[in-house]
């Protein structure tokens, strides 16, 4: 057996158990989506939102990347952005950082991969407009966990200021944005700012 295979062989297991309770579960699904929320996270193996919030499939629409970036020149995000929020009509957009964040610490620390050190540019950008902050915390784990929430924070207000939400918002789209924290050590997820729709529509 290749090593993989128990991939597949999981998969079928996991589908059947489904089929078990509701025999109809993925005849149902293959009907389309209607997903609440579209999820901005981190590519890192740790964060499975489905697995971290209980859920279904079909509950959240989905982009992941390395620090979970908000990025206008990402057309992959981008094009995410837009069918979420004009096709989908999501309710919700999160933003979902987490502790002990590899890109987070490779701004801090420095990275050899020309790559990575590309596209953290923008949290070190973070890191010197919050440095006195930042430079006051006791601990590099405190320090790169500080620092994943103050660009979580960037990111919604980021997302807040594209064109994208302002016209969902002027046609009265009750959109909110969250940010949010992955705590890895503790399992917890938590709330660290919100746009609420009231503030938004004119």
């Amino acid at each position: 057996m290749k090593s993989y295979d128990q991939i597949f062989l999981a998969n079928r297991a996991w589908a059947q158990t489904i089929k078990n309770v509701d025999e109809d579960y993925f005849k149902n699904l293959s009907l389309g989506q209607a997903p609440k929320y579209f999820w901005i996270g981190c590519a890192d193996s740790r964060m499975a939102e489905t697995v971290i919030t209980r859920s279904q499939l079909g509950q959240f629409f989905v982009h992941r990347n390395v620090a979970n970036l908000v990025h206008e020149e990402d057309a992959s995000l981008m094009a995410a952005l837009s069918f979420a929020v004009n096709t989908l009509g999501v309710k919700h957009i999160v933003v979902a950082g987490h502790t002990n964040c590899g890109g987070i610490k490779a701004a801090l620390e420095g990275t050899d991969d020309k790559y990575l050190d590309n596209w953290i540019g923008e949290i070190r950008e973070t890191l010197n407009d919050n440095i006195e902050e930042i430079d006051g915390i006791k601990g590099n784990e405190n320090k790169a966990n500080r620092l994943a929430e103050l660009s979580v924070i960037k990111q919604v207000d980021r997302l807040a200021s594209m064109e994208i939400l302002k016209d969902a918002w002027g046609r009265g789209q009750r959109l909110f944005v969250h940010g949010w924290i992955f705590d890895i050590a503790t399992g917890e997820l938590n709330s660290i700012k919100e746009i609420h729709p009231d503030d938004m529509i004119k």
